[in-house]
């Protein structure tokens, strides 16, 4: 069992909620959509789905829930590295008197200090206000159990959810329930996931739009000689400065058009990596573990059903669901070769840091007959289009369980290292 580490004599919840009441460019991120970064992305809710309402009808009552929650906005991983370089660069640069405007903050010299992995306080934040706003929609369910993947910054998420959502529970790890696989961190079951062959594609796509943006910014700093190393450092130092103090001069230092090629870089690796340009459809057969669990809690098939499930995990833990059920995949497949756009496959939308996917289990007295089911994905609905079969499905973004259990044959007919899981994840 996790022990919680935080203070609470240390620690003011009054002061996470102001100190990132606005964030600049954030929250006018549904208008302005180049200022996105991928799973990089700060939490943002997404707009509702034209001509699909927000509520059910007044005669439904929601009787299960089942939430799977990204962890909030964090340092910087591997991306340090290329950080790291971009700063050691400059320190040995000289840099030119007449710096442009949006270069004028580097002439004091740049300093990362960024912390890797860590929750930062704007990611502690995001979970506390999503907790509070749970409770207030859920008021009548119940738990006493948070599940989460083993990862400190993910079960730090669901110890500041929990502080918001205001009921006692105890916070477990996924690797107590001893499963040979499990439905949020189904890819440590699967060796392939982790070949550096997922990465081709946005490395491409990064060797294409990268280098004239490194030939731009040496122009702009004669004598510096950064390299596309460089660029891509303060590629990522852009959204991971956001992430952990609410903005970052770098992102003023690009180009719109250079930011949705940034964008559009993740959006290709995690297609690649867990949608549906993954090898041997790598993506989908993960998520078929997710999709499962899903259908076994809400027909209840193993007797033993709660009401509320509250799980926390990864980016990937949500992509390789909805690619599962096709949620996400493009007509035509997203290639490195121009940016496609408009996109289905969008990160940032889906995944940014804190997303949310709540799967709802409901019934009505008159509105619908059986049970329904209903996905709210970052504060919207979310259409299911491969079980609608009515207008009022669509009108609602809902469809029968039945039907949604009919829909997801894919799913149920693949099992933990059967001829279809091996041959996709085994060497």
């Amino acid at each position: 069992m996790y022990i919680p580490v935080i203070n609470l004599l240390q620690f003011s919840l009054s002061s996470l909620t102001k100190v990132f009441d606005f964030v600049p460019g954030v929250d006018s991120l549904n208008a302005n959509s180049w200022q996105r970064f991928g799973v990089l992305t700060p939490y943002h809710d997404r707009p509702q789905v034209p001509g699909v309402w927000a509520d059910l009808p007044s005669d439904c009552a929601v009787d299960q829930v089942m939430l799977l929650h990204r962890h909030g906005s964090r340092g910087p991983g591997g991306e340090r590295v290329l950080i790291e370089k971009l700063a050691k660069t400059l320190d040995n640069a000289t840099l030119p008197h007449n710096l442009p405007k949006n270069l004028r903050f580097l002439k004091d010299g740049y300093h990362s200090d960024l912390v890797p992995e860590e929750l930062t306080l704007m990611g502690r934040k995001q979970l506390f206000d999503h907790g509070v706003e749970f409770a207030l929609q859920y008021p009548t369910l119940f738990t006493d159990t948070f599940l989460s993947s083993t990862v400190q910054r993910v079960i730090e998420s669901a110890e500041y959810f929990k502080l918001g959502f205001g009921q006692d529970a105890e916070i477990i790890t996924i690797d107590e329930l001893d499963l040979p696989v499990n439905w949020i961190l189904p890819f440590d079951s699967c060796p392939k996931f982790n070949s550096t062959v997922f990465k081709k594609t946005s490395t491409e796509w990064a060797k294409k739009y990268i280098p004239p943006i490194t030939e731009r910014l040496n122009r702009l700093l004669p004598g510096v000689g950064l390299s596309d190393d460089d660029v891509q450092g303060a590629l990522y130092a852009c959204p991971y400065e956001i992430a952990a103090h609410g903005a970052s001069s770098w992102c003023g230092v690009f180009l719109r058009e250079e930011l949705r090629s940034f964008d559009y870089q993740s959006d290709l690796q995690m297609d690649n990596w867990g949608g549906h340009i993954s090898r041997n459809d790598l993506g989908p057969v993960l998520g078929s573990v997710y999709v499962n669990k899903l259908i076994e809690r809400f027909t209840n098939a193993t007797g033993d059903a709660q009401e509320l499930y509250l799980e926390f995990g990864h980016d990937i833990s949500f992509l390789v669901a909805l690619a599962a059920m096709n949620l996400n995949k493009d007509k035509v497949p997203l290639t490195p070769d121009h940016i496609r756009s408009p996109r289905k496959f969008r990160s940032s939308d889906q995944t940014p840091f804190a997303a949310r996917m709540i799967w709802e289990r409901f019934s009505c007295k008159k509105s619908f007959k059986g049970p329904q089911i209903r996905l709210l994905l970052n504060g919207a609905t979310y259409p299911l289009p491969m079980c609608q079969n009515s207008l009022r499905d669509r009108k609602f973004g809902t469809c029968s369980l039945a039907e949604f259990v009919k829909a997801n044959s894919y799913s149920t007919n693949i099992h933990f290292h059967d001829k279809t899981w091996n041959a996709s994840c085994e060497f």
